[in-house]
């Protein structure tokens, strides 16, 4: 059987993990990992978290099952963040735990086809990933272009013009905030009028969180996501706790979905639950206990909070160093101060990309996306510099 398998590329991406590691010049740039690193370029654990595992190790009294729902006290305790504790409280919504935003994507994907849906609109440039889900799904995928990386603008005509092509029940894939790999999201006003249309077209929306509050913060955030829910009867949210608790490697998400009455809802988390029985099982426990632990109590809440808040200007103010260095070469770093979260885009050839590897040590995915955590005070001089001298 298995000399029938063909061939797969490897991952561009851990492809160039290894040749960074490999590289043994000092001053060298990661830009290419896609996790929070501090000025010191280290990738921290939370110190909300080191407290909720200690606290973990002391009271934990068995490794049992949780069930494939997961850790529900996580699962609940989120929303009251995710939407805030009113609407919460209003809206018909359940959901379980997912190792993950990975996989929580998946079981929407999973569930969805279940449901009826053949379709999913998709952004381009998006996260790598979502694209072969939804193909091991059954979906077919339809694109448009997210943004013009020329011109670092939102192409906002080719999502209005797919949205008004898209066919009732097809399903549209938005991203709820810091947009993974441009950084550039959508206005109030410009999600008011998606959400108009895909009312209109009787489109249903699935709503990745991946960077709730790396962005504007947790509440300014949720706004795209609060009035998708405000004006659509249905909804899918996939949210990652790998990023805004740093626990990349304990795989922590969840999968919310919103109906429009408790039968509908009963229904559709048994068929959640059922397939992620089928994939998964059960999700791991100790990631997601540890976020429990936390929003069960206020004050490790608030450290929390603290932590994503420092991240957050962290970014920001990596941004806004970019942007006042104007133009180097043929590239202008100012719309940077306009994007959000950890990612953008460059417009630079792959000849261009090749020389600041190297040349310069400086490893970039060769789409042009950068993880702009990944430069400091002490390196992002030597990166305007030679992005001016590769692009000049």
């Amino acid at each position: 059987m298995l000399e029938k398998l063909a061939p797969q590329k490897p991952d561009a991406l851990l492809a160039l993990i290894k040749l960074y590691a490999a590289d043994d010049r000092a001053d060298k740039i990661d830009l290419g990992v896609g996790v929070y690193r501090d000025n010191q370029g280290n990738t921290p654990v939370f110190k909300a978290i080191k407290a909720a595992e200690q606290r973990l190790f002391d009271t934990q009294d068995s490794k049992s099952y949780l069930g494939p729902e997961g850790d529900m006290g996580m699962v609940c305790g989120l929303l009251g963040h995710i939407l805030g504790e009113d609407l919460a409280k209003d809206l018909t919504i359940d959901g379980l735990q997912t190792p993950g935003g990975t996989g929580a994507v998946r079981l929407a994907a999973d569930t969805l086809y279940a449901a009826g849906a053949r379709r999913i609109w998709l952004g381009t440039p998006s996260w790598p990933n979502h694209a072969p889900i939804f193909t091991a799904s059954q979906f077919e995928v339809l694109t448009y272009r997210h943004m013009d990386v020329a011109t670092q603008s939102l192409d906002m005509e080719a999502l209005l013009s797919s949205l008004y092509k898209a066919e009732d029940g097809d399903v549209v894939l938005l991203h709820g905030c810091c947009h993974n790999p441009t950084g550039v999201d959508y206005t109030a006003e410009q999600w008011a009028h998606i959400v108009e249309i895909m009312a209109e077209k009787r489109l249903f929306p699935l709503v990745d969180f991946a960077y709730h509050g790396l962005g504007q913060g947790f509440e300014e955030d949720s706004a795209g996501l609060k009035t998708v829910l405000a004006r659509l009867p249905q909804a899918m949210i996939a949210y990652s706790c790998d990023k805004n608790f740093g626990m990349y490697r304990d795989r922590v998400g969840a999968l919310y979905a919103v109906a429009q009455d408790d039968a509908v809802m009963a229904t559709t988390k048994s068929n959640m639950a059922a397939l992620a029985r089928a994939n998964w099982s059960m999700p791991p426990d100790h990631g997601g206990a540890a976020v429990r632990i936390i929003l069960d109590d206020a004050e490790l809440t608030q450290m929390w909070r603290d932590e994503v808040a420092e991240m957050r200007s962290r970014m920001r103010w990596v941004r806004d160093t970019l942007a006042a260095a104007g133009t180097a070469g043929s590239v202008d770093f100012a719309p940077l101060a306009t994007q959000n979260g950890m990612f953008s885009m460059l417009p630079l050839s792959p000849e261009q990309i090749q020389a600041l590897r190297d040349d310069h040590a400086i490893y970039m995915a060769g789409s042009g996306r950068i993880n702009i955590a990944g430069l400091t005070e002490g390196n992002i001089g030597k990166f305007i510099e030679a992005v001016a001298a590769v692009s000049g």
